[in-house]
């Protein structure tokens, strides 16, 4: 993720860092063999209106998605939601097992979250040459590929997540980020491909692993998948193109203040946020990446006795966002971090006490990207603009009654809240 910090005298970027996962390597160049890009996998894909397998039956159509939030729109005079969002770059199950930790306190604090997997953490390493990242050699990749135990994780964790109604969303693959073959310098075409192979190294584990028993993932990924984060935040320009041609709806690639989100590119732009930079006058990007970078610059590792400090200025400072919109413009609060133990575990301790803290509040719904993108969906444009004219922070002076007063349009047929149709 890029590195983003505004101080009282504007916005600074800071040095980018690819993230691998724990177990993951890179190494000696594997077989061709196996399935690929956009190549359709073995066997003949089900019908889109059947539920059954997919292709090699590395993923099956069980139907829709359970556990998923019911949009509405507003009513007049009804105060919006708190949603906020909280999301994994690089999603996949390591040796310190965090994915399952997660689900775990999302359950506890009736959230629903946001994974955005790589690709290659499906792509076991014998089978590195299969990827083909633009503008770089066959079986390259800044944050490696997988093993087989490894593989096999990170799919129990994706199944289990995706039944409690959690997102399954794209990291992509390789991770390249800054000059030289970054993303940032991509084509619209070079994302298609990208885009393809992350979605194939999903439609094709069995066929790369060899698990041809193992339990398939219960998603149709060419459906599942609406959205992602783009490496270091980069290259968003030509991804969003390259996302609306092949239907995706949501990017979640830039840096915004707390305010109310609007389309981009006719993508749901929901950046990565701003919020206030505890112990400092400036704000600081809600990662923990960011946090780790201002504290103790790249070294993973820093000064234990600073550790417990450095993650209370995480908590703190998610609280004090949270705080300004949950009592202010009610915008929602977009969080990105990664299952990563940087410096000493201290930001996933922060991560889980903010969830605890915030998700379990009167109004406040901790929902994936999907379920704050369908909610945005069923709103009445003329209500989401009157929200998009509220600062950073600023509450309706006259109260919500009065603010959200005005008749609503119509709602389209289907949409909760709609008028009943006669026959």
């Amino acid at each position: 993720m890029a590195v983003t910090q505004r101080t009282a005298a504007g916005v600074a970027l800071a040095a980018v860092c690819a993230v691998a996962l724990a177990g993951c390597a890179s190494g000696t160049t594997g077989s061709r063999e196996g399935a690929h890009g956009a190549k359709a996998a073995a066997g003949a894909p089900a019908p889109r209106n059947a539920i059954g397998l997919i292709g090699d039956g590395s993923t099956e159509y069980t139907g829709a998605q359970p556990h998923l939030p019911r949009p509405e729109r507003l009513r007049r005079g009804e105060k919006p939601p708190q949603f906020v969002v909280f999301s994994w770059d690089g999603a996949g199950e390591g040796s310190q097992k965090l994915f399952s930790h997660f689900r775990k306190i999302a359950r506890a604090n009736r959230a629903t979250m946001t994974y955005f997997l790589s690709g290659v953490y499906l792509l076991p390493e014998a089978k590195r040459d299969l990827y083909r990242p633009p503008q770089h050699s066959p079986g390259t990749s800044e944050i490696g590929f997988n093993d087989d135990e490894g593989i096999r994780n990170t799919v129990q964790q994706l199944r289990g997540a995706w039944l409690e109604g959690n997102e399954i969303g794209t990291h992509f693959n390789g991770h390249f980020c800054g000059p030289g073959g970054g993303v940032g310098e991509w084509s619209v075409e070079e994302w298609k491909s990208e885009i393809a192979q992350a979605k194939s190294f999903v439609k094709s584990w069995k066929t790369n692993t060899g698990m041809k028993t193992a339990p398939s993932l219960p998603f149709d990924y060419d459906k599942e998948l609406i959205g992602a984060r783009t490496p270091c935040l980069e290259g968003q320009k030509n991804f969003v193109k390259a996302a609306r041609q092949l239907g995706l709806r949501y990017d979640t690639s830039g840096v915004d203040n707390q305010v109310w989100p609007k389309k981009k590119g006719g993508l749901w732009d929901l950046s990565m946020q701003l919020v206030p930079f505890a112990g400092h006058s400036g704000e600081q990007l809600t990662t923990d990446y960011n946090f780790m970078v201002d504290q103790s610059g790249t070294q993973t590792e820093g000064d234990p006795a600073k550790r417990e400090y450095w993650g209370n200025q995480l908590r703190d400072s998610l609280l004090k966002g949270f705080r300004r919109a949950y009592g202010g413009n009610r915008a929602p609060l977009v969080i990105g971090n990664h299952f990563e133990s940087w410096n000493g575990g201290t930001y996933m301790r922060a991560l889980d006490q903010v969830i605890e803290n915030v998700c379990n509040k009167a109004g406040v719904r901790c929902v994936s990207f999907r379920g704050l993108a369908d909610w945005l969906d069923v709103q009445d444009p003329a209500t989401l603009d009157r929200l998009r004219g509220l600062n950073v922070g600023e509450a309706p002076k006259q109260g919500w009654a009065s603010f959200l007063s005005g008749r609503p349009a119509p709602a389209p047929k289907g949409v909760p809240g709609a008028p009943a149709v006669r026959p």
